[in-house]
């Protein structure tokens, strides 16, 4: 097998969850790697040109797969914390992403080593998220019965549109990653890290020095940008489900931004053109980045990325 010769140059990708289980699809652990292949070709264009590189993704879908299997096994077996379950799809899905990817570095022989990380990030225990529930996380449910499980199991349960009741859990603050300077010792070493999946498995540092897992989920795109400040990447990737960012998006005025500076993105943000829980913390996490070193961030889908790598799609923020 060939090494690349690195060139000076960090990436960091941040894969969707539903690039891995779209909306479209059953679930099926095939078609996941099928789709786990797919989406790999996104990184393979870095890896060919000897990028040092991270990868980092969602986990919106096969979390709550887990979450519905531990309720409908509550009566044999005991439910798992929510923090849990995250662990348990960076594993599953850090397994589907790492075979796959080993087995187009095979294809294509270039040897270096992938490796998937069970990644934590810190949170502020006193995060004033942490006492306001702000994500829907989970199955959907009728009022009655969402009632009846958040009773059982001390849920949280709020009205998300109409007639659909779902959990709803905090979203604190990601700060840093326990495991950070590992990570960046890996990518330094010119293996390729899965890490941080589905924005990290959230703990607070208690008065004795402690870490105390807590039941939230973080941003996956927030944690995005602290792992790639970590590693001290130059370029952050974002892969999300539209090719490019919209102001005014699904009306009649939409318009696409292939070029925003950092300045747009604060004021396009502070005037509210990108919604909480869409796009909205994309562009958050891109500020972060940049204000944190970073020199330039990515938003597209799978779909258009070779188009982008070309300078012909996507939406840049720079500098």
């Amino acid at each position: 097998m060939s090494r690349p010769v690195l060139i000076d140059n960090t990436i960091l990708v941040a894969l969707g969850g539903n690039a891995l289980a779209p909306g479209e699809t059953t679930g099926d652990i095939h078609e996941q790697f099928a789709l786990a292949r797919a989406a790999l070709r996104t990184v393979m264009p870095f890896i060919r040109r000897g990028c040092r590189l991270a990868i980092t993704h969602g986990n919106g879908p096969q979390v709550g797969e887990e979450l519905l299997r531990a309720e409908l096994a509550a009566d044999r077996v005991p439910p798992l914390p929510l923090g849990v379950c995250v662990a348990a799809t960076q594993g599953s899905m850090g397994y589907m992403i790492e075979q796959s990817l080993q087995n187009a570095l095979i294809d294509e022989d270039i040897q270096r080593d992938v490796v998937s990380l069970i990644t934590q990030v810190v949170v502020e225990a006193d995060d004033p998220a942490l006492k306001s529930p702000s994500k829907f996380i989970g199955d959907r449910y009728s009022q009655e019965r969402g009632q009846r499980l958040a009773e059982r199991f001390g849920w949280n349960i709020a009205e998300q549109e109409a007639g659909v009741w779902r959990r709803q859990v905090p979203s604190p603050t990601p700060i840093r990653l326990i495991n950070g300077q590992s990570i960046r010792h890996l990518v330094d070493m010119d293996s390729i890290v899965i890490a941080s999946g589905g924005g990290g498995i959230p703990a607070y540092i208690m008065d004795n020095g402690h870490y105390e897992g807590v039941d939230a989920v973080v941003d996956k795109d927030l944690t995005a940008a602290v792992l790639g400040s970590d590693i001290g990447a130059q370029e952050m990737y974002i892969l999300t489900d539209v090719p490019e960012v919209y102001l005014h998006f699904r009306t009649a005025r939409q318009q696409p931004v292939r070029r925003m500076s950092l300045r747009q993105a604060h004021e396009y943000l502070d005037d509210g053109h990108f919604q909480p829980g869409s796009m909205g913390p994309k562009i958050e996490a891109a500020i972060q980045f940049l204000h944190k070193g970073g020199e330039k961030v990515v938003v597209t889908n799978i779909d258009t990325i070779e188009q982008t790598l070309a300078g012909e799609g996507g939406t840049t923020i720079h500098l």
